[in-house]
């Protein structure tokens, strides 16, 4: 920095918090000088020697005069004594902040000492850091580094003052977050208090015991890493536990009443329902795990992983199994939840975004075992059985989830809440919430432009209603007829063309009668769901970017097998069809309610361009971006028309795509409602289409992937930015990709 934050920094105590961040204002040349006051002469003379210190004094007045920022690196319960030592002595825009693991406690000692009058620089924190060992000497300059600090402003605090805390934890390399005295309080409560609590209570419980040596000596290592923490400091956690005491005691209330439940559930030999409650805790965790590592990276709009694809010859060859459909994975979920007895789903999809639908019904009282290997058994609860969730459900980067449960929350009886990753944040949902509206749904979108969050009042008496789609959409028509299950009367759905039908086949699966009389899908509310056997075929769309790379790579011969071919789905092999690739659709069987079979394509001759039909749009919408990539490998123009519904998409694929495609090279003009591509393709000539260059994802994982099938045709270096969403709809693409001759770099 070229100038120092502050001009005088002065330390009331010189432990481990105190002097880490001591060393880091020195690394970082964040002040002109760092004064320090403690009672203990060799800690002064300690730091002095380490050169973290230009003085010390062990009256911490003389520390104070003069300066900017005052950091209190004592125990909590000494605050109220120091702050009335050094009040007169305090220049008017001094700063003073703490880094107490307690924050009520610490706010009463100000107000103790200043009354209503507390200074606007007065500014609570709490790094969340430590380390096993204290004092001086412990400290580290790096002891922050992706930590979280938490600040905890008064309504008193200035502004100035917040952000100048602000940026020294940022150069201590902290993620800062600012949230109330109370809610701090609280969530350390539980977080981090009780935890230590329940070490300390295990150890000495175990520690009374007349065999305890035999205890501690074969303690296995989640014992250890569980009462590691009970090692600590025990006056620091007395005065923490007596600091925090209400928030505390009542996150041991909600232990206790907890482990009843799971004491009762072992004695009563309930296993469906411990099977419940240690899947969901173990989801959670990993849910939340998965949330926390990517969400602050997508909401920045950082570039979290990319692809490199080198320039050279390249073949595309085997036999492939492609994941689960998305589309039916989400279903079986849904309606194995609600439907009653056990639904069984084998090949379901373990994509973040069939899993965020999954922790959705865990999150609702619904037991799921799995998903393990693809099988996933649902205990369903019924058409009336689900629960008010106790927090907002999140929905990651999946509209379908977001779309359906819509018309699913509407009907239920508790009131609720769904958000989503930045992406989704983005995508429009009034055109669901409109008609849910009509049906009698109190449904609010609440983010800008009627984008999420949503939210859902409860105990509203539906009505059946008889819906025109204003454009094609699955989700929409979906989530209509979902409420449509516990509304009154007959609900229906007129589509303007024929969109993708999972939901009604499956409906039909789980014995509920569902009508489609040319484009007009209708129902009756108030029936019942029975479990069922799924069995989720491949992916359509997911098998789209290796039927593309197949038949524009020479020589190539790759077999898919086991794809569900529903017809509201197999656009992307009409239009490869009639673009002359060599496809051959093989073994066609039916597997829970679904056509499958087998697809192989071989790379024998080059692809022409055509006029895209506009019947096969709504059938092909998402398999788009990579037949972009087909058309551009294409000998002549290839037009589009009719796709406007790409334009709302994870992002807008058409503009997406044609930006990727101008930089590697390729002339196309995006218009309101398609593209139009001039294919570089000649016949006979397999040589390089695509120039290298930077191609930015926008997060989308099917623009991500479709860019990645032209590195099978590159004559310079591809690099793909922001393919972090690819494992929402194909976890193993970079695996099977690779085996197929496709060589791509994955780098963090």
């Amino acid at each position: 920095m070229s100038q120092p934050l502050f001009k005088k920094v002065a330390f009331i105590g010189l432990g481990l918090i105190g002097s880490s961040l001591a060393r880091v204002i020195a690394a970082e040349h964040l002040a002109e000088n760092v004064v320090a006051a403690t009672r203990s002469k060799k800690t002064l003379a300690d730091a002095k020697a380490l050169g973290i210190i230009s003085e010390g004094f062990s009256d911490p007045v003389d520390a104070v005069r003069d300066a900017d920022l005052i950091v209190l690196a004592l125990p909590v319960r000494a605050t109220q004594k120091i702050l009335e030592t050094i009040k007169p002595y305090l220049s008017e825009n001094a700063i003073i902040t703490d880094v107490g693991s307690t924050k009520g406690n610490v706010v009463e000692a100000a107000h103790a000492v200043y009354g209503q009058n507390i200074p606007v620089g007065f500014v609570p924190g709490h790094p969340i850091a430590g380390a096993e060992h204290t004092g001086v000497h412990a400290g580290k300059v790096d002891l922050f580094a992706n930590h979280k600090v938490i600040l905890t402003p008064l309504p008193s605090s200035a502004e100035w003052a917040v952000e100048k805390l602000i940026q020294l934890w940022q150069a201590a390399k902290a993620e800062v977050i600012c949230m109330d005295v109370e809610k701090h309080d609280e969530v350390l409560a539980h977080t981090s208090h009780l935890p230590h609590l329940m070490a300390f209570n295990l150890v000495e419980q175990l520690a009374n015991r007349e065999d305890n040596l035999d205890i501690f000596r074969y303690a296995a290592g989640g014992f250890r890493d569980f009462s590691r923490i009970a090692a600590s400091d025990p006056q620091m956690w007395h005065d923490i536990f007596f600091a925090n005491k209400k928030a505390i005691l009542k996150a041991v209330d909600g232990f206790e009443a907890q482990l009843a439940t799971l004491r009762q559930l072992i004695e009563d030999e309930n296993s469906q329902a411990l099977m419940g409650l240690l899947g969901h805790a173990q989801a959670a965790r990993q849910h939340f795990n998965h949330m926390l590592a990517n969400k602050p990276l997508m909401e920045k709009n950082k570039v979290t992983q990319q692809f490199t694809i080198l320039p050279g010859e390249k073949t595309f060859k085997g036999k492939f199994t492609i994941p689960g459909d998305k589309s039916v994975s989400h279903r079986s979920i849904m309606f194995g939840a609600i439907a009653e007895g056990t639904t069984h789903v084998t090949g379901f999809l373990e994509g973040e975004d069939a899993l965020a639908t999954l922790q959705a019904f865990r999150d609702m009282g619904v037991s799921i075992e799995g998903p393990k290997n693809g099988e996933v058994t649902i205990h369903g609860v019924g058409i009336n059985g689900l629960k008010a969730p106790k927090t907002a459900l999140y929905m990651g980067n999946s509209g379908t989830s977001m779309r359906l449960l819509s018309g699913m929350l509407s009907a239920q009886q508790f009131d609720s809440v769904m958000t989503g990753d930045a992406s989704l944040s983005k995508r429009p949902m009034e055109r669901i919430a409109k008609p849910l509206r009509e049906m009698g749904a109190q449904i609010q979108t609440t983010g800008e432009r009627g984008t999420p969050p949503v939210s859902i009042t409860g105990a509203q008496a539906l009505k059946g209603i008889h819906y025109d789609l204003p454009m094609a959409s699955a989700q929409v028509k979906s989530g209509i007829l979902l409420a449509g299950l516990w509304a009154e009367g007959e609900t229906s759905v007129t589509e303007p063309e024929p969109t993708r039908d999972h939901t009604e086949r499956m409906l039909r699966a789980f014995g509920y009668e569902v009508k489609t009389e040319g484009n007009r899908i209708s129902l009756q509310g108030g029936g019942k769901l029975v479990g069922t056997e799924i069995q989720v075929p491949s992916d359509i769309s997911s098998a789209a970017f290796f039927m593309v790379g197949a038949a524009i790579t020479e020589g190539s011969d790759v077999t898919l097998e086991a794809v569900g071919i529903n017809p509201t789905r197999t656009g992307v092999i009409e239009i490869l069809k009639q673009m002359g690739a060599d496809l051959t659709v093989e073994n066609e069987r039916i597997a829970g309610g679904e056509p499958i079979a087998d697809i192989r394509i071989r790379g024998t001759r080059t692809l022409k361009g055509i006029h895209m039909p506009e019947d096969q749009v709504p059938l092909a919408i998402d398999e788009f971006p990579s037949l972009f990539i087909a058309a551009a490998c294409a000998e002549g123009q290839t037009v589009l028309t009719g796709a406007a519904e790409l334009r709302v998409k994870e992002s807008d694929r058409i503009q997406v795509m044609a930006d990727g495609l101008k930089t590697l090279g390729i002339d196309c003009t995006p218009t309101d409602d398609g593209i139009i591509i001039e294919g570089k393709g000649k016949s006979g000539d397999w040589s390089a289409i695509f120039t290298g260059g930077e191609i930015e994802s926008h997060h989308d994982h099917r623009i991500a992937m479709s860019f990645s099938m032209a590195g099978l045709r590159n004559s310079g270096e591809i690099k793909i930015m922001g393919t972090e969403t690819v494992a929402t709809s194909f976890p193993t693409f970079t695996q099977l990709s690779n085996q197929a001759g496709l060589e791509i770099q994955v780098s963090e």
